[in-house]
Formats: C-alpha cells, sequence, structure tokens
C-alpha cells in the first residue's frame, strides 16, 4: 500500500482530490501532517483565501475517501504558534517533511522548492507542478463586449451589468442559480492566476474579504461573517475614450490647456468619472507634454504608458505622495478621493504646485465641494479647486468655476455684513449660481437663485405693509424678519395710535395682511421727546430745556442714531464742547440739515 503524505500546496491545489477521483490513486493511505491542517486553519481565520480554499479542499478530499474506501488519518505534532509564524521561512514544511519520513511515506506537492528540499533530503517526493492559466478563466465566460460587471453570489443566478457607464442594466446570465463549489472553483483559480501573473496583485486582504487586480479586471471576494453568503463582483472597464470624444465646448478645452489646475470630476458611481479622469490624463501628457502621474486603489484606469500608476504605498496615500513630490509630476490624477486623509493629502499636492484632477461620488456637483468644506479652511478652497466637472450617463453635464471675493452675500443689505465669500458660477454662462461663506460658526452653502426668489416675495409682503403704516406714519420702517412675522418702526407718539385701544387697530391689521405684526419705536429709547432750543456760544453749543425737566436724563439722537446721554443742569441747560467728538457730530448735523432729536 502506498502512503502518501499531503502537504499544503496539494490540497489547496486540489491535485489529491483529482487523482483519487480519476482512479489514478487506488490502494492508497492518505496521510494529512497536523501542520497542514493548522496552517490552513490560521490563514483562514486571517481571512486569506488560501485557507478557505484548503478547508474546503480538506472536506472535499475526506468525502471522496469514505466514498472509494480509502483511509486518511491526520498525523505529526501541532505547530507551536512560533512554528506558525515562521511559515513563511519554511517551518512547516520541515515538520511536514518530517512526517513523510517517520510514516516512510511519498510527499505529494505542488510546491516546486518544497519538492527540492525533500529530495536533498533523501524524502521521496511526487512533484505535480500547478496547472495555472492567466487567461481564459472560467469568470471570463460570463463577459461580453458590452459587460461591464459580473456578480456572482452562491444560491443566486448570475447576474451582469451591461451597456455603457450610467446607462446599463442588470440582465441574467443564465437562470441556474450559482453553486457555492462552482464559485470556489472560481476563486481558487482567480488566486492562483494572481500568485503568478506581473499584471496581478491583491489591494486588500482582510478577514472576509479580499480586493484583487487581475489585468483589467477588479476583483471583490466576500465571505460570512462579513457578507451573508459568498460572493464574487468582476469589474472591467469598457470605454477608453479621447477627449475629443466628449464634445467639450471650445472654451473648456481652453480652460483645461491653460488655466483649470485644481480639477474636482464629480458624479453617482458608475457615471464614467474615472474614464474621463483616463482621457484628461492622456490629453494632458499628449497635448501638454506634461509629466502625469495616477494615485489609485484599486488601480483600474485606462492610461497611455508613459503615464505612471501609483497605488498606496505601504497601504497609505501619504506615502505615495511624498514620493510623487520627489518625482516632480505636473499633473496627478487622483482616483477616488474617499476618505478624510485623501481629502487633505489632494489639497496638500495642490498647494504644494502640483496640478491636480481628483474624482468624487457626487449626485449633484455642488455636492463635491460641500464634502471638501469640513475638512479644509473655506478660504482655502477656490486655492485648491478652480473647476467642477459634473459628470452623469458618460456624458458632461454641468462645469462650475470657484473664485473668491469680500462682499455682502446675496440676500443681505448691510454693508457691515460683507465678508469673505466663495462664489460658485457656471462655467459656460458665468452665472452665480451659489455662494459659500462663514454664518455665525457655520459654513454655509446658498443657492443664489432661491435667495433672489424669496427676497423679491418679502419685497412684495413688505411694501403692502407699508402701504398701510403710512396712514400712521409717513417715516415708518418694515423689517420682514420671516415669513410669518414683521417688525415696524415707528415714531414713539405714534405706537398708541397704531395699536389702538386693547390692540384692536394693530389685530385688525394683522388679519387684513395676514401677518403677525411687532411694534417698535423707531429710536429705540426710554422716554418722551421734548422741545429745545440750541444756542452756540463761545465754543460751545448748548441745549436749552424747560426749567420743569431740571435734574431729569436727556438721551440726544441724530436722526434715529443715539449720540450721548447727559443730565440736563440747574440752569436747564446742557453744553458741549464744539472741539470734542460729540460737538463735531452736533456741528455736521446742523451744517447738514439733520433732525436733532431728545429724549427725556
Amino acid at each position: 500500500m502506498i502512503r502518501a503524505v499531503v502537504d499544503t500546496s496539494i490540497i489547496i491545489d486540489g491535485k489529491m482530490s483529482e487523482l483519487i477521483e480519476k482512479d489514478e490513486l487506488k490502494d492508497v493511505e492518505i496521510v494529512v501532517p497536523t501542520a497542514v491542517l493548522d496552517e490552513l486553519q490560521a490563514q483562514a481565520s486571517k481571512g486569506r483565501e488560501p485557507g478557505f480554499i484548503g478547508l474546503d479542499e480538506l472536506k472535499k478530499l475526506r468525502k471522496i475517501c469514505e466514498e472509494k474506501k480509502i483511509k486518511i488519518r491526520f498525523a505529526g505534532e501541532r505547530p507551536s504558534l512560533e512554528e506558525i509564524k515562521l511559515a513563511k521561512a519554511g517551518r512547516l514544511d520541515a515538520l511536514i517533511r518530517d512526517v513523510a519520513k517517520s510514516e516512510n511515506g511519498i510527499l505529494y506537492t505542488a510546491d516546486y522548492v518544497q519538492a527540492l528540499v525533500a529530495e536533498a533530503e533523501g524524502v521521496k517526493v511526487k512533484y505535480f507542478p500547478a496547472e495555472i492559466k492567466t487567461t481564459g478563466l472560467e469568470f471570463e465566460k460570463f463577459f461580453t463586449e458590452d459587460t461591464l460587471s459580473v456578480h456572482l453570489k452562491e444560491g443566486v443566478a448570475p447576474l451582469a451589468k451591461r451597456g455603457k457607464p450610467g446607462r446599463f442594466e442588470l440582465v441574467k446570465i443564465r437562470e441556474e442559480p450559482c453553486t457555492k463549489e462552482e464559485i470556489e472553483g472560481i476563486i481558487r483559480e482567480i488566486s492562483e492566476a494572481t500568485r503568478i501573473s506581473e499584471e496581478a496583485f491583491v489591494e486588500t486582504s482582510r478577514a472576509g474579504a479580499l480586493v484583487l487586480q487581475l489585468g483589467n479586471y477588479r476583483i471583490a471576494i466576500a465571505r460570512p461573517p462579513f457578507s451573508d453568503g459568498l460572493e464574487v463582483t468582476i469589474v472591467r472597464p469598457i470605454v477608453k475614450l479621447t477627449l475629443e470624444d466628449y464634445k467639450l465646448s471650445e472654451k473648456l478645452i481652453k480652460r483645461l490647456k491653460e488655466k483649470a489646475e485644481g480639477i474636482l470630476l464629480a458624479g453617482p458611481p458608475g457615471s464614467g468619472k474615472t474614464t474621463l479622469a483616463s482621457s484628461i490624463a492622456d490629453f494632458y501628457a499628449r497635448e501638454k507634454k506634461a509629466v502625469v502621474k495616477t494615485l489609485e486603489s484599486p488601480r483600474d484606469m485606462q492610461v497611455s504608458e508613459e503615464i505612471t500608476q501609483y497605488r498606496p504605498l505601504e497601504g497609505d496615500f501619504e506615502k505615495s505622495a511624498e514620493i510623487l513630490l520627489l518625482v516632480r509630476p505636473d499633473y496627478v490624477i487622483f482616483d477616488e478621493v474617499k476618505k478624510t486623509r485623501d481629502f487633505e493629502i489632494f489639497a496638500d499636492l495642490r498647494l504644494s504646485g502640483v496640478g491636480m484632477i481628483g474624482t468624487v461620488h457626487a449626485t449633484n456637483p455642488i455636492d463635491a465641494v460641500q464634502r471638501f468644506i469640513t475638512r479644509v479652511e473655506l478660504g482655502m478652497i477656490p486655492h485648491i479647486i478652480d473647476t467642477i466637472i459634473h459628470v452623469e450617463g458618460g456624458e458632461v453635464k454641468k462645469v462650475y468655476k470657484l473664485s473668491m471675493t469680500v462682499k455682502v452675500p446675496t440676500g443681505m443689505t448691510e454693508a457691515d455684513l460683507a465678508r469673505p465669500v466663495v462664489e460658485v458660477r457656471d462655467f459656460e454662462s458665468d452665472k452665480l449660481e451659489y455662494e459659500i461663506y462663514t454664518y455665525g460658526e457655520e459654513n454655509v452653502v446658498v443657492p443664489v437663485e432661491a435667495t433672489k426668489r424669496v427676497n423679491a416675495v418679502r419685497k412684495l409682503a413688505s411694501e403692502r405693509i407699508m402701504q398701510e403704516l403710512r396712514k400712521f406714519d409717513p417715516n415708518a420702517e418694515v423689517e420682514l424678519v420671516s415669513d410669518e412675522k414683521a417688525v415696524v418702526r415707528v415714531e414713539n407718539e405714534i405706537i398708541p395710535r397704531l395699536i389702538g385701544k386693547n390692540g384692536s387697530t394693530i389685530s385688525k391689521l394683522e388679519k387684513r395682511l395676514g401677518i403677525r405684526i411687532e411694534v417698535e419705536p423707531r429710536i429705540p429709547a426710554i422716554g418722551k421727546e421734548v422741545h429745545f432750543e440750541i444756542q452756540e456760544t463761545g465754543n460751545s453749543l448748548e441745549f436749552i430745556f424747560d426749567r420743569r425737566l431740571v435734574g431729569k436724563i436727556a438721551s440726544i439722537y441724530i436722526e434715529n442714531s443715539f449720540l450721548f446721554s447727559a443730565t440736563i443742569g440747574k440752569k436747564g441747560n446742557i453744553k458741549v464742547t464744539k472741539s470734542s467728538e460729540i460737538g463735531k457730530e452736533l456741528v455736521k448735523a446742523i451744517f447738514g440739515k439733520k433732525k436733532i432729536r431728545v429724549l427725556v
């Protein structure tokens, strides 16, 4: 009887199951070193795909052996934690060879190095070279020329998105659902191809999730408990366009050539942002003779050979950015700006003088700016982003340009409300569509059109209220504080007449106008307006009052602006030196024929 000692490689490769199924191995006893089981368990516990594949293959091997009445057993010592950690250094392979020696068996392996070392040690060995394909893989049969992505899940019929970016439909590839065994076979084939292909690499490997790039294919594998079932999603770019294919206006082409240095490509997932980014990258490399690099994770942009594509160095885009600055590119295409650190790296590179083009998921183009507001100081945004291009259905739908100015925001009237404002204008028409500024402690994005409509409605409402108030006070003021409330300011002596007995007059007015009215004095002071005379005596201006007001506090106003308060003296007067600041204001008011008022 042949005693076959199997190692990890031949289990993962599935060769032992195949040999027994085809009756190429008879009268045999299968010996599985305990080190093999522990290594597979350790890999599966870390969420690594070979571990899952190997354990499933061991289950399959045991089942086949039971059907064929072939004995299968485990042997050898259980490896220590230290030995498992040293697996890459060959420690577990050594334990497997020790089992082959002690059992006086033949070592079955698909690992060339293991086979060489076993022969050197005098161990009987049978080496089966792995039959690994890198092209014509099983999953490729699901793809047609217009297939954007394939979605495989155990127990569900395979699905495909077919069409063009932004204009695709989800279709069933077949009625028969995928089995777990079928998907495991596809995963095994993908894993083996990734291991030997020069055009393949692992993007992400975590417990229950694996993301690979295999040539043009981006492959995401999900397992329980991360997902509720075994799932494989394979995405492939199907369109490569030049910038000329987008039929952009000459004005926009000129901006891309001469001015745009901080560009955001915004749009929902699958809208064609990456395709446009690839076109711009090729355009800059071809037309501007610029040095262009890309930052991508996963790396799936379709660009010309002279453009170097970078991944996160040691899993960190910040380290990639440090290298990029040493390479001195003219432009960097940052595909998928998602995390807060990505936005900060984009800003750092742009402020370092590098032209930046980034892709951002956003339903509306203004949402792309919103995502920067929480991560970058407001005043820096126009220095980082100057152009936003909204892509939908593979077409450019909207283009914005950003600039900074200092002004009173639209809808505000007081000059002292002026502040730095980021203007967002339609690129083609130069029409102002949004304003971004600080209001209180918050950064706000205000649609200008909506503000104008609201202001127009409020203006009409204010004029209607004024028509009614002029009957009481021709100089009345109206402030519409909301759609339901207005504040009116009239002369102090008018207030009782406007309110009426028990509020009857103001109530009728509120009912007629359909708005709540709050009445305030035009001059916000407590007191009654009194008669006075003003005389010039030497270097002073003298206010003269009725003797009965001696000792009262008088508040002096120019028009509606408060100037000062003082106590009326024993002679019924208040003196102000003309050379003082207050005196100068009074002299100006007298010469300007402005109304001076006193409330006591």
